[in-house]
């Protein structure tokens, strides 16, 4: 049976397993760390958390456990319900209830989520990001010379990006944009503050373009394990955007059609050079026990 296991945070039931009768003895953190180190081995994890039961239970907690996928969740149930796992009494492991997710309505993941999915799935020499364009709109410069005179604190930073996200062995490419904007008027004096502000911005549109380019792809997982990939170059990725935002985007959706167009004509597939993200670097707050359900 063929599973699709999207860039979207897992909200379905057969996602996610209960693990009841946990022992009080250990800390909650201490729990945690045990419950990720058995449950891990069968796939990939979103999130492990632990809480106390209620009051009138009794002393002891109860686990909560995500998988993005519902055949590591379903394989994980089977094993280790009724089992000692790493305490002496054995756990309860049912599956969670509530009904499938409608796909358009699940949240799309960030994007170091994204990259650590598609590490597990693709594996780490198995797709590639290469940036485009990275553009300033803010045009503050130009606004000095014209002698534009702008409050402080309503002058901002406002950076566009144009990337794809590449998997060669699968001869797929999904390029999206992306842009970013952050206001000065908390900006210390000083060149040194600006050019910190400025690369923030950048790597908060190259974020949101990974993110984007990463929602058009669906991974495939056969039942012989092999992994394929589906695009999905209609998939429309509004929901995270403000009014504001889509704004910006039309008013450069034009210059993305030329930059695409023109970039992936004038290049071979195999003579493209990829561009460093050294100074972009996309690392992102640790999520291992995120706070989602």
């Amino acid at each position: 049976m063929v599973e699709l296991v999207p860039f979207a945070v897992p909200v379905a039931g057969d996602k996610t397993l209960l693990v009841w009768e946990l022992s009080s003895g250990p800390t909650a953190e201490a729990l945690q760390h045990s419950l990720f180190t058995v449950f891990s081995q069968f796939g990939l994890l979103y999130s492990v958390r632990v809480f106390p039961k209620a009051a009138v239970a009794g002393p002891g907690f109860y686990g909560i456990i995500k998988f993005y996928s519902a055949r590591d969740a379903h394989r994980a149930q089977k094993a280790c319900d009724q089992k000692q796992l790493f305490q002496t009494s054995p756990v309860k492991v049912p599956l969670g209830t509530g009904h499938k997710a409608v796909q358009h309505n699940t949240p799309a993941l960030n994007s170091s989520r994204c990259q650590e999915l598609a590490n597990y799935y693709f594996g780490f020499n198995g797709w590639s990001k290469r940036i485009i364009k990275l553009q300033d709109l803010s045009n503050l410069e130009e606004k000095e010379k014209e002698d534009i005179v702008t409050p402080l604190q309503k002058q901002s930073l406002k950076l566009f990006c144009a990337l794809e996200v590449v998997l060669p062995s699968h001869e797929c490419r999904s390029p999206e944009v992306g842009m970013a904007e952050e206001p000065l008027d908390k900006l210390e004096e000083g060149s040194l503050s600006f050019l910190m502000k400025r690369k923030v911005t950048q790597k908060l549109a190259i974020q949101k373009a990974m993110t984007d380019a990463f929602q058009k792809l669906l991974i495939v997982v056969l039942e012989s394990g092999k992994v394929a990939v589906a695009y999905r170059p209609c998939e429309e990725v509004t929901d995270a955007r403000t009014e504001e935002e889509l704004q910006d985007f039309i008013q450069v959706s034009e210059l993305v059609l030329i930059l695409l167009v023109s970039y992936f004509s004038s290049q071979p597939c195999g003579q493209r050079e990829e561009e460093s993200l050294s100074d972009f670097s996309c690392e992102e707050e640790e999520f291992r026990l995120p706070e989602l359900d």
